[in-house]
């Protein structure tokens, strides 16, 4: 089963690369599904996974200057105490494993109902933020109160869902700061993903819910598919890949929400 592990961290790196979407989004859904992992494990083995995978996104971006540190302190001002929260409440449901395997699917189902509407609609959120940010120009001074909110729920959900780091988180600063350059907010959104994740995920192995081997496993698989997907990007047209991406996140969001 172990090369069915590998094939299938190839083929989300691959997505990954391709569209930009957060393996979040694909791997836990894929873990359970297909292999039957159970949810708290295939969360707590992906939050590393996510962790491992953009940890060299914050060298390459930072590199090239596309990070605002200031911003994603803020949001790691709201997303680190509370995913401590969240762990804790993760903690207390560990000996339950039915209302905790039926809290974490049916969030996961939301957060990726969430995802594919933020994917869809990615472009009239920034319409929209745009003439928010003129029509309201006062509207600036609270950004720094919204952006620590938004850290919050990111920070309550991931750790319950691994999902949400990416193309959540994204959207979020989309409608926040649309004056930024697209490159600025993905290289923002990695910067204060990694720590979250890697937060989450270390309060998972604390608890137990990590599996050490099929991390490494898909991690093997993972990492050739996003060096090939981030080539590739240019081959296959974002205007399709992400439609279908997001349609197949929703369809799998609706049946973990009524599952």
């Amino acid at each position: 089963m172990e090369w069915g592990y590998t094939v299938s961290g190839f083929l989300v790196g691959l997505l990954v690369g391709l569209t930009g979407v957060g393996g979040g989004s694909l791997m836990t859904p894929l873990l359970i599904f297909a292999f039957h992992i159970n949810p708290a494990i295939a969360v707590g083995t992906d939050l590393l996974f996510a962790a491992a995978t953009k940890a060299g996104g914050i060298w390459s971006h930072g590199r090239k200057g596309q990070i605002d540190w200031r911003i994603a302190a803020r949001m790691g001002l709201g997303s680190l105490p509370a995913a401590l929260l969240s762990l804790w409440l993760v903690k207390g449901l560990l000996d339950q494993n039915g209302q905790l395997d039926t809290l974490i699917t049916v969030t996961l189902g939301i957060a990726l109902i969430l995802t594919a509407a933020a994917i869809v609609l990615r472009r009239q959120m920034h319409r929209f933020a745009g003439q928010v940010k003129r029509r309201f120009p006062r509207w600036q001074r609270q950004r720094p109160y919204a952006t620590v909110a938004g850290g919050v729920l990111l920070g309550l959900l991931v750790p319950i869902t691994s999902v949400g780091a990416g193309a959540l988180g994204a959207a979020m600063l989309m409608f926040l700061y649309p004056s930024l350059p697209t490159r600025r907010i993905v290289g923002t959104d990695i910067a204060h993903a990694v720590p979250l994740t890697l937060l989450g995920g270390l309060g998972h192995l604390h608890m137990g819910t990590v599996d050490m081997e099929l991390l490494l496993v898909l991690l093997l698989g993972s990492l050739p598919g996003i060096y090939l997907g981030s080539h590739l990007g240019s081959v296959l047209p974002e205007r399709i890949m992400r439609p279908l991406l997001a349609t197949m996140l929703l369809l799998i969001g609706v049946k973990f929400v009524l599952n």
